[in-house]
């Protein structure tokens, strides 16, 4: 910030018809009289070589430097995926042979009743994204906020959850639409994201690949153990943190970028792609485009937008019905007329 100016120039200044005006005597030459001065009013006496955004000017064809959410989607636009995807389950691993008889390993998915739950927009949520829900779970064992959740929206209780950020409001869909296998194109790449088999507590050799102890020459009860884990010079006697140490192996998410679908069908519900995918059968697997790959063409991902809003044509009377319907539902339970909310409830059904 600025130094103050003395009590005895200010009064001198105050005398001139004009403030703005400088005033110059024999050794000081003063700045004018301003009513606001400060760094955030553009007045500031650093050297303009010091400033940051010295380096920034329109001329050097560098954008200047942004913060705050809107810049932070700018930043990672490029590694979000334009359209959501799909809430799977792993039930085993099979190979299939191409056209020119090589032998590929793959592992078929299968969707069971995938729609959409939700929305985030931007200015509701500060990013963009789909909430999609697979499965089903009987009402009773479901919590009460969460049957409203799902009340309002028209949708049985899901069994999982999941979340896929999109680019922009275009990968947005309407909630209740069902999604099929043919949201994916034969030969596209997509990530598959699920969480590794739990392996329980595992030793050094087995969850780092540690090579042991000798067999014999006085080793004694000590042929898988780690060995010393803390250093008595340099660093000091203890154990670094991230040290390789035996514990708890598996149960991580994982995802394996960049596997080739390979077939599609909507009757059997089977998605099939190329290589392995972490997890135990019957895990949970989301799937969606490869970020490192170019995505689909925009003649298919608008193909399957439209055949997927046509499987469901009146979503949004039904998502409308459902609002006024969980609304009438809540002030009933509020006003203690369980009876009539239950007669209801089993009417809409």
């Amino acid at each position: 910030m600025a130094s103050r100016l003395p009590a005895r120039w200010a009064a001198a200044l105050t005398k001139m018809s004009n403030p703005r005006v400088l005033l110059v005597t024999e050794r000081h030459t003063l700045l004018p009289r301003a009513a606001k001065r400060g760094v955030k009013y553009g007045w500031s006496t650093a050297n303009p070589r010091t400033k940051p955004t010295r380096f920034n000017q329109q001329s050097a064809g560098i954008p200047a430097p942004t913060t705050g959410p809107a810049a932070a989607l700018q930043r990672t636009a490029q590694s979000t995926p334009l359209r959501t995807g799909i809430l799977a389950t792993k039930k085993g691993v099979s190979a299939m042979y191409n056209s020119k008889g090589m032998r590929m390993p793959c592992t078929i998915l299968q969707m069971d009743q995938v729609q959409v739950v939700a929305a985030k927009t931007r200015a509701k949520n500060g990013y963009w994204a789909v909430q999609v829900g697979c499965g089903q779970k009987e009402p009773g064992n479901v919590t009460a906020p969460l049957l409203g959740y799902f009340e309002a929206k028209g949708i049985a209780p899901k069994r999982h959850l999941a979340e896929f950020k999109v680019r922009g409001e275009d990968g947005l869909l309407p909630v209740g639409v069902q999604l099929q296998p043919d949201w994916f194109k034969v030969g596209q790449f997509v990530d598959a994201r699920s969480d590794s088999r739990g392996m329980g507590f595992a030793g050094g050799m087995k969850r780092h690949g540690f090579a042991g102890q000798g067999a014999s020459h006085g080793n004694s009860k000590n042929h898988r153990t780690i060995g010393t884990s803390g250093p008595s010079q340099g660093g000091g006697s203890r154990v670094h943190p991230g040290k390789k140490m035996p514990g708890r192996m598996g149960g991580e998410r994982v995802t394996v970028q960049n596997l080739r679908v390979l077939k599609v069908d909507n009757e059997t519900g089977i998605v099939v792609i190329n290589g392995h995918v972490a997890g135990p059968k019957g895990c949970i697997v989301q799937i969606a485009d490869a970020i490192k790959k170019t995505p689909p063409a925009d003649t298919f991902i608008a193909k399957a937008r439209r055949l997927t809003l046509e499987r469901d044509p009146d979503h949004d009377v039904r998502l409308q019905a459902a609002r006024e319907a969980h609304l009438e539902l809540k002030e009933m339970r509020k006003e203690g007329r369980i009876g009539e909310a239950m007669a209801l409830a089993d009417a809409m059904l």
